[in-house]
């Protein structure tokens, strides 16, 4: 499934001949891959980024990454069995050849040339039968949640290096975003001093105030009455250029800095002149992983990230529910809700092609 780079409601479906895999490839049946937010992020900075050059497509055109399960399907490589489970970054796709390389007991890398300079957490597939305890009825939260919950264990790890940039409340527009909530969930693990505050709309606020995870919900349309003008972070998961203006220009002073995340508004996207550049920067989770890895050691991010995100998912089965989109039409389908901002919060789609 192809979407065009300057208009991602526009689709389109492309088939081609699975070619058996060569000497040292591996070619891998997309089992199922989650569509959320994420993913439209993914395509609204996919030039700025780089997203567009993990699966090439006809020039105009790209593929929207995703996060998912995979079974080898056919092996050319003598330490990649058939049958074996992949957890990892995939195309919306029903098929794709990887390249292993520096393939260990629980992970191999996707050595394929064109992915050679892309972050190293994109390339990366978990082998999932090498797991200890690995339960597939778990597939889905891992390829729903797990990207989402590691850049808001990230996001956390990120405040707390900075001092919290001296703030004393975090601000997170469009906190029913799942990232949102990781984040929350994080906060409150590492026993963070922020009072998190969340902004959301009126058909969120309900669901957002049930999860208990923030200190207090806020209407955008209250944003100037009721958030206090004390030491602020605004942690954004909107892009909304009027929301984060609104904010900026109500906090003045205090807001201490935004870190922009996700893009759940993308339609509003475009900071106005209210907007403070200085004291704002996109937050890129593969850069803060790679730097944690160095410092902390190996396998040390996975560990405690891991970790995080077993507790955080575990918490979240209590209000999320999953919902399956099989086939081409039906994928669409579901693209086009989270795209158009039509899908619920405490709903996420997986779709198989």
């Amino acid at each position: 499934m192809e979407v065009r780079k300057t208009d991602l409601g526009s689709v389109r479906f492309v088939k081609t001949a699975a070619a058996l895999p060569a000497p040292g490839e591996v070619l891998v049946r997309v089992e199922r891959f989650a569509i959320t937010a994420n993913n439209v992020t993914y395509g609204v900075v996919g030039e700025r980024i780089g997203y567009w050059k993990f699966f090439p497509a006809e020039e105009g055109w790209g593929v929207i990454p995703v996060w998912g399960v995979g079974v080898v399907e056919a092996s050319a490589h003598p330490e990649v069995r058939e049958g074996e489970r992949l957890y990892g970054y995939w195309p919306m796709a029903s098929h794709l050849t990887l390249v292993p390389g520096k393939v260990g007991p629980m992970r191999l890398m996707d050595g394929a040339s064109h992915r050679a300079g892309l972050p190293a957490v994109y390339n990366s597939y978990l082998r999932l039968d090498a797991e200890e305890g690995y339960d597939k009825a778990t597939d889905r939260a891992r390829m729903a949640l797990w990207p989402l919950y590691a850049t808001s264990f990230c996001l956390a790890d990120w405040l707390a290096a900075n001092g919290n940039h001296g703030a004393e409340q975090v601000v997170i527009p469009s906190a029913s975003s799942k990232t949102a909530i990781g984040l929350a969930h994080a906060l409150i693990a590492e026993g963070s001093p922020l009072r998190r505050v969340a902004a959301t709309s009126a058909r969120n606020a309900g669901m957002v105030a049930a999860l208990g995870l923030y200190e207090d919900v806020i209407l955008y349309e209250e944003i100037e009455e009721r958030i206090a003008r004390v030491p602020t972070v605004i942690v954004d998961m909107s892009g909304s250029g009027d929301v984060i203006g609104r904010l900026h220009r109500h906090l003045g002073e205090a807001m201490r800095f935004t870190s922009n995340v996700g893009v759940t508004h993308h339609e509003a996207a475009g900071m106005g002149p209210d907007f403070i550049r200085e004291r704002s920067a996109m937050f890129f989770a593969p850069a803060h992983i790679a730097r944690r890895t160095e410092e902390w050691g190996p396998g040390a991010f996975e560990a405690r990230s891991t970790a995080f995100w077993r507790d955080a998912a575990g918490k979240s089965a209590a209000w999320l529910t999953y919902r399956d989109a099989d086939g081409p039409e039906a994928t669409e389908a579901a693209w086009r809700e989270v795209l158009e901002g039509r899908a619920r919060p405490d709903e996420v789609w997986t779709a198989a092609l």
